[in-house]
């Protein structure tokens, strides 16, 4: 049945600009519409589930095609306007009425489960995701890509699937001051003549600006990247910025020649003000470097915080393991209630800003220590430490394998997994089911009009 299957879908004659009808079932984990034409999987951007479409084919390969929509036979109830047209990346669900995205990405977490089957899966309690009341302008970070277009100077996010960045004078989900200050950055860039740069030639000066605002101290934290080390009117540049943006408090050059992918180069120096910026959530305070990881949405890290806290119903005696710290900011939030904090990061800069941030905060029972999360928790092990209660808040590829099995040995009372990947959420707890009760998984939107979600999983062991 299988190969007869896999030849009528590989005898499915698809070409490039082909238009094709397609009904939609479902969103993929991209937040792209999936239909099928004769058993072949098709990805549909912009598409949502239940609309009749007209699909223009974008791509073939062997096992699925792309497409955009050609026009929409039969309209979702669920779509709405969206506030930005553009075409580009971190609004791919912006017209999906917000209650659905919400939905999407519980089932986004169902259906991990269901793919990896960790013990018990089908009993795990999926709770409702927790969502914003107003969902847009919830970032504090902005990386622009800065271009010339007909003599002008623009600032934006690469079109899909291209390198042609494409302008964005407004953008709803940034913080209105990162915008205001990446717009006027532009106009102080042209007005002085300073060349952007030029992917196509490697020519240029000023590739990148990337721009961190405070919520709760309106500061902002601006870094330019640049292709050499030369920064013309850098002494004009600074002395505009300083007269016409008061609230940027820092300013930094980032040196990252060449056509590298990466937006971040090698070396940093600060050019003008502070080297840190002040945030807080709930009481605590938090220096943030230029270089070190914060949540990209306060509003909704205080309340993911909040949701941690309950779920490890933590106790004067504990002592707890804060993986992955960064710079230190769950820990610190949760110092007041436990015996100790140890917490480590692979990240110099980070694990510095989380032993001042745990001084200015005067949690003197902290203890941040450089290094991955696997080795320094062996090593811990090995000297008697015995975590009661443990977070763990991996990257996207989740958890380290040697964490896993140091986690499996030292068997935390509690813990919570923090993750930004349902997929390698629901690999991991393949293992952590052997030992752990899984107590339920909660969504939380720390990105509206976006397909990605974080997930607090509460386990207890067994």
């Amino acid at each position: 049945m299988n190969n007869f299957k896999q030849k009528k879908i590989s005898s499915v004659q698809l070409e490039e600009g082909q238009k094709i009808p397609l009904t939609i079932k479902r969103l993929g984990i991209n937040g792209e519409g999936i239909g099928y034409f004769k058993h072949k999987i098709v990805f549909v951007t912009g598409a949502l589930p239940n609309e009749v479409v007209v699909a223009k084919v974008t791509k073939v390969l062997p096992k699925y095609a792309t497409a955009e929509i050609h026009r929409i036979r039969r309209t979702s109830s669920d779509r709405v306007s969206p506030r930005d047209v553009y075409q580009v990346g971190g609004i791919e669900l912006e017209h999906l009425a917000y209650p659905q995205q919400l939905n999407f990405k519980r089932d986004l977490v169902k259906q991990a489960l269901e793919k990896y089957r960790p013990q018990g899966f089908k009993k795990y309690q999926i709770l409702s995701t927790v969502g914003m009341k107003n969902p847009y302008f919830y970032r504090n970070k902005a990386q622009f890509q800065v271009r010339e277009k007909g003599g002008k100077i623009i600032a934006g996010l690469y079109r899909r699937g291209t390198h042609e960045v494409v302008d964005l004078p407004d953008f709803s989900t940034q913080g209105l001051l990162t915008m205001k200050v990446v717009r006027q950055v532009c106009h102080l860039i042209e007005k002085l003549g300073i060349p952007a740069y030029n992917e196509k030639n490697n020519s240029g000066i000023i590739k990148t600006l990337i721009v961190r605002e405070s919520f709760s101290t309106c500061q902002v934290q601006l870094t330019i990247v640049t292709n050499s080390a030369k920064l013309i009117h850098q002494t004009a540049l600074i002395q505009e910025i300083h007269q016409t943006l008061p609230e940027v408090v820092s300013i930094f050059q980032n040196i990252n020649p060449g056509r590298q992918s990466l937006v971040w180069g090698e070396k940093t120096k600060i050019l003008f003000g502070q080297e840190k910026i002040t945030e807080q959530l709930g009481t605590k305070k938090y220096n943030l470097s230029v270089r070190a990881f914060f949540q990209l949405n306060p509003q909704q890290t205080a309340k993911m915080y909040q949701i941690v806290a309950d779920a490890l119903a933590l106790k004067p005696t504990d002592h707890l393991l804060d993986a992955y710290c960064g710079v230190g900011t769950i820990g610190i939030f949760l110092a007041d209630q436990v015996n100790s904090v140890r917490g480590m990061d692979t990240i110099p800069e980070a694990i510095n800003d989380a032993k001042e941030n745990a001084s200015i905060n005067n949690c003197s029972n902290t203890e941040y220590v450089c290094g991955t999360a696997e080795d320094v928790l062996t090593l811990w092990l090995h000297q008697g430490f015995h975590p009661d209660a443990a977070i763990v808040d991996p990257p996207r590829v989740g958890l380290d394998q040697r964490l896993l099995e140091a986690l499996l040995q030292s068997k935390p009372q509690r813990l919570v997994y923090i993750s930004c990947n349902p997929s390698t959420l629901a690999r991991d707890l393949v293992k952590l089911a052997r030992i752990y009760q899984i107590n339920y998984l909660l969504p939380v939107d720390m990105f509206p009009q976006t397909p990605r979600a974080e997930v607090v999983v509460k386990l207890t062991l067994k």
